[in-house]
């Protein structure tokens, strides 16, 4: 996930499947930073008892594949980002890698995907020119073994990608991102009949923009929509909007004909004071009502008969998750296997809910106005642009938890390969002082954030930064917000 989520080896995605004849499937994260959660059998008939049949893992870990045998549970399993090289520079690895994590694990576990990666374009460590070619090797390892055809490619990307997102009819990806990736990946998914993964987050969209953003629009709720300016479509909801803009942006390239998973979505049920929107109401609203919205069917207002498959993020509450207090309350279930709130989660759940059709209080801005800013993305999506004022500025700051040497290597990267302006830092300079590594990896990393217009996925450096929403100070230096 990106923005603290790209953590790929602690993380586990799974699916709840509910089918219906237009409509979806709607899944669920499991994630494992945490040290008080249930053995993985026990989570696999948790899963089994709430109807879930398809699951996604973002590791490979062994004994967790192992214990989806003979479960009847769909999975999906991934490569994290650290192995890419070595599935590049070693086709042999990568045979190896599909024999033993794949290949020894099927069909005893049903596994019909691999995600190579996770959020690849947003991690520190650069990465992104070994994605496609890991990608290619690895359908080849599965096409010697005769899988390819059961099995499907893909790799989960952060909605950051994008360069804007506001209007959605606008929705285009970074300039440096078009030619050396995104066509060749879309190629590869075209050409094995594949699909894209892409991650949505309209919480941190509206946690950052609240005073122009409707909280109605952003929970699904009743709402007078907003027009988009480009196409004359009306939108009821954030995530559409969201996920219209990476349908133009891949139209505007001529795929249009690939489909679109929501790997990754969610609302937090707690947070710190000053995140904007974090409560067990407005988690239930958004998750509740996204699954009513997928499990009714239809598409966007721009591809009306696109079926949506959505990831839900996440299975549990997460104790061990760095950041601010929304990370470890993402969670649709407790520890213990209770549920935080009760949302349906398959269509016979659905019949019986009550929830999800209040209109909240209005919003000053309502969703609409007239600013016509483009987000980078963070994507607003059909709203009106990002606010100017205070209240809609956040910063990046790092995450003293991390260690030394993740704050380090974040300041490295910011610093040098991420374009930082680190003048600011240097002996002598306004902002030398405090002369600690917590105070100039903050800066350093504030002023990538910056440079990439606060978009989702540009504040995590592998869980060394975290957003924060008022103003940080590192003695007397104030961190700028571009």
């Amino acid at each position: 996930m990106g923005h603290f989520m790209t953590t790929v080896s602690y993380f586990v995605v799974l699916f709840i499947s509910a089918v219906l004849a237009d409509g979806g499937l709607v899944g669920v994260n499991y994630g494992r930073i945490a040290n008080d959660l249930p053995e993985p059998t026990k989570v696999v008939e948790l899963m089994k008892s709430q109807g879930i049949n398809r699951a996604k893992l973002y590791d490979s870990d062994p004994t967790v594949v192992k214990d989806f045998a003979d479960s009847g549970i769909k999975l999906v399993v991934a490569i994290p980002n650290e192995l890419l090289s070595s599935v590049v520079k070693k086709p042999s690895f990568a045979n190896s890698w599909v024999q033993e994590n794949i290949a020894a694990h099927y069909p005893k576990t049903q596994i019909e995907a691999i995600a190579v990666g996770n959020e690849v374009f947003v991690d520190p460590a650069n990465t992104t020119n070994f994605l496609v070619p890991a990608m290619k090797n690895i359908h080849s390892a599965l096409v010697k073994l005769n899988l390819d055809k059961a099995i499907k490619v893909s790799s989960p990307v952060a909605l950051s990608a994008l360069q804007n997102s506001y209007p959605s009819s606008a929705g285009s990806f970074k300039t440096e991102l078009i030619e050396p990736v995104m066509k060749p990946m879309f190629e590869f998914l075209r050409s094995t009949g594949s699909y894209l993964m892409v991650n949505v987050y309209p919480f941190f969209a509206y946690a950052a923009n609240s005073d122009v953003i409707s909280l109605d629009y952003a929970l699904f709720r009743e709402n007078p929509g907003v027009v988009d300016s480009g196409n004359g479509l009306r939108y009821f909801n954030l995530f559409d909007a969201q996920i219209d803009a990476v349908f133009a942006a891949m139209s505007a390239l001529k795929y249009n004909d690939l489909k679109v998973v929501v790997s990754e979505t969610g609302w937090p049920s707690n947070g710190d004071k000053n995140e904007i929107g974090a409560s067990q109401e407005n988690a239930a609203d958004y998750n509740g009502n996204l699954v009513k919205r997928v499990l009714t069917g239809g598409g966007t207002p721009l591809k009306s008969n696109s079926v949506l498959d959505v990831y839900l993020f996440a299975m549990f509450n997460e104790n061990q998750k760095t950041g601010p207090t929304s990370e470890k309350n993402y969670g649709l279930f407790y520890p213990n296997q209770q549920k935080v709130y009760n949302i349906p989660l398959t269509e016979e759940g659905l019949k019986a809910w009550k929830g999800g059709k209040r209109q909240s209080a209005p919003v000053s801005g309502g969703g609409g106005g007239n600013n016509n800013s483009s987000t980078s993305g963070g994507g607003i999506g059909g709203t009106g642009g990002v606010s100017t004022s205070s209240s809609g500025h956040t910063w990046c700051v790092a995450n003293d938890k991390s260690g030394e040497e993740k704050l380090q290597n974040a300041l490295d990267y910011a610093c040098g390969e991420g374009g930082a302006d680190c003048h600011s830092i240097q002996p002598g300079a306004a902002c030398y002082s405090p002369n600690t590594l917590e105070a100039h990896a903050s800066f350093a990393m504030n002023s990538y954030y910056q440079k990439n217009s606060r978009a989702v996925g540009t504040c995590d450096f592998g869980g060394a930064a975290y957003v924060v929403t008022q103003t940080p100070k590192f003695g007397k230096c104030e961190l700028p917000t571009n």
